[in-house]
Formats: C-alpha cells, sequence, structure tokens
C-alpha cells in the first residue's frame, strides 16, 4: 500500500471512520503566526508573495512544524486563477483583493494559454513541499470557486452580500456565464497540475455560495463546480475532491448530489442533525465555530468536545468552519490539537 493510501486524510476521504480523526485547519499558514508574519514582511506585495516559491513553501511547513497537523494546505490565493488569465488584480493594504470591474472586453482579453507558465511557481511550490514534508502528513491544493471568484470582480471588490455580484449577475448573465466559463476551464487545469505535482486531494473553496438565491446557487455554485469536478476526474480519476460551499447549510444535499464532490466542508451555523445526515453520503470536514478559537478556554473546549461527539462516529476531518483569524492566540490551537488527540 503507497504512503498516500495510508495517510489519514485520505483514509477519511475515502470513507474510513479514524480516531481520533486528522485535523488541519483553513488557512492555518497565516498572521495568527509570528514566524509567519516575519517571512510575509520579506515581499510587501501579497499576490508576488505567493510566486515566490521559497516563500510560500516556508509558510506552509511553518504550522506543520509548530503543530505537527495532519495535512499542509498549500500557501497560495484564490486569485492567482483570474491574475494567470490576465484579469488586472492586485492586493490593497487593509482592503484586500481589488480588481478591475468586470466589462466584455476584459473577457474577451482572457488568454487561457498564458496560465500554465504563469502558475509554474504554485505547481513547483507543491512539489518542493511534497519533497520536505513529512510521509505521514497530506498535502492538500484549492482553488476558489468561480462564482466566489467573480463575486469580486463586478463592482472590483467585496460588497456587503456581494449586492453587486449578485445585480450584475442578473443584469447580464450572459456576461457572468463568460467569466465563470474561463474559470472553470482554468480552474480544471490549474487542480490537474496540483494532483500531478504531488497534492493528495483538493478544496473548492465557495466563500459567498451563502448569498444566492435557489436559482443562482444550481447556475453560479453547483453547475460550475460540478464542471471542475468531472473535469479533474476525466483527467486524474482518483482524484478527491473536498467542496466548501460556506453558508449553505439548506442547500447541501443538493449541492452534493449535483456536484460529485467527494467530501464536503461544514461550516459552523450547520446544525448537528444535519451535518450527521450529510456524514451518511460523504465524508465530512468542520466545523469548530472560528471564535471559539479566538476565545479560548472553556468555550474552546467545549466546541471541540461538540464536534467529536457530533461527528465523531463517522468519517470527519476536524477542521475549523471557516479560516483561523488573525488575532488567534497560536497556544491555542495546540490546546484544540490537544484536545482532538486526547480523544483517542
Amino acid at each position: 500500500m503507497s504512503a498516500t493510501q495510508t495517510r489519514s486524510i485520505t483514509r477519511v476521504l475515502n470513507g474510513e471512520r479514524l480516531w481520533p480523526p486528522p485535523i488541519w485547519m483553513m488557512r492555518q499558514a497565516g498572521r495568527y503566526l509570528p514566524e509567519y508574519r516575519a517571512t510575509r514582511a520579506l515581499k510587501p506585495d501579497f499576490l508576488q508573495f505567493c510566486y515566490e516559491t521559497e516563500l510560500a513553501v516556508e509558510v506552509t511547513l511553518q504550522p506543520i512544524r509548530r503543530y505537527g497537523f495532519d495535512a499542509a494546505i498549500l500557501f497560495s490565493d484564490i486569485f492567482v486563477v483570474p491574475d494567470a488569465l490576465g484579469y488586472p488584480v492586485r492586493f490593497e493594504e487593509g482592503r484586500g483583493p481589488v480588481l478591475e470591474p468586470l466589462t466584455h472586453d476584459l473577457v474577451a482579453k482572457l488568454d487561457q494559454a498564458r496560465t500554465k507558465e504563469h502558475l509554474a511557481p504554485v505547481i513547483e511550490t507543491l512539489r518542493r513541499l511534497r519533497q520536505e514534508l513529512p510521509q505521514e502528513t497530506s498535502l492538500l491544493g484549492f482553488c476558489g470557486a468561480p462564482w466566489t471568484v467573480a463575486c469580486y470582480s463586478v463592482a472590483g471588490h467585496t460588497t456587503p452580500d456581494q449586492v453587486a455580484a449578485r445585480v450584475g449577475a442578473y443584469r447580464d448573465p450572459e456576461l457572468m456565464q463568460a467569466f465563470i466559463d474561463a474559470l472553470v476551464t482554468a480552474s480544471i487545469d490549474y487542480l490537474c497540475r496540483q494532483l500531478d505535482a504531488g497534492a493528495e486531494a483538493v478544496q473548492i473553496f465557495d466563500t459567498w455560495a451563502g448569498v444566492l438565491d435557489e436559482e443562482g446557487f444550481r447556475r453560479w455554485s453547483i453547475e460550475p463546480t460540478a464542471r471542475i469536478v468531472a473535469g479533474v476526474k476525466a483527467r486524474v480519476p482518483d482524484a478527491k475532491v473536498i467542496g466548501f460551499p460556506k453558508n449553505s447549510a439548506a442547500r447541501l444535499k443538493d449541492y452534493i448530489a449535483g456536484t460529485g464532490v467527494d467530501a464536503v466542508g461544514l461550516d459552523w451555523t450547520v446544525p448537528v442533525g444535519l451535518a450527521r445526515e450529510i456524514q451518511k453520503i460523504v465524508p465530512v470536514q468542520g466545523n469548530l465555530d472560528p471564535m471559539r478559537l479566538v476565545a479560548g478556554g472553556a468555550a474552546l473546549d467545549e466546541g471541540v468536545d461538540q464536534v467529536l461527539d457530533a461527528l465523531g462516529d463517522g468519517p470527519l476531518i476536524f477542521n475549523l468552519g471557516h479560516g483561523v483569524t488573525p488575532e488567534v492566540d497560536p497556544e491555542n490551537v495546540k490546546r484544540m490539537i490537544d484536545r482532538v488527540r486526547a480523544r483517542a
């Protein structure tokens, strides 16, 4: 049996129940760690930081060295895909990603041919990570779901409840569809290259799926994700894909059935009863409220226990219900991991 087949994350994604469950955190390489902040200061431009293989490898490894997580997730950003296509993207301090407002002219200029060379440093980061990680540690890749990436393009930046993107999709669905289509094509190739470079599984982040109405959820979240999953599996038949449609509890069953994902990430708002039902369909990942990690103490302990008590009898990857936030005390992360593993 290969090392990949025996790693705990793969075993869970194959439907096995492990106790204690394997654990990693979304955004586990990030600003809550002093070593990350020191490394990050070496390259002020965040997008360029993502393309610096040496630095990206270093910050991906930092939480593995400190905590011994069961998985490392590639340090990068969801906006490298539109950037690779030639869509104007930049990051502003205190504001985050800023894209040029979406137009038909911009979409017409997107170039799939340039993505291979542009994303080569990210793929090299994965190759290096697989060489440097402990053999027992899984390596995960990811991309942003097309809808979530596109949300930032209509107004040029994020807006409350993504009102600009929703209105834009209603007013000019053909424009939104054209951009989504380009992102789907690029994302399939990007994820396949990640898997070829050593990623054991990939996750599709649809952070803004929950703002859509029923028809929008089908068209802009489920359908593009389904195309990505099918495209990846056509080229890498044994690929494992984790879907994460945030704030979409009532639609999770439709999402799983419609997309064909192998596992689903649960945000912290998913009710326990529903989470257990979902776990009978596919392995689940989650779903500790990130604010419990901020609070620490008894609130953190109780939250960890609640997740384990609710979902520990089935295939579970312990994780947060969204990414770790910058104000988290690193000692709280250790406390969380220790409590999960103490339940052995």
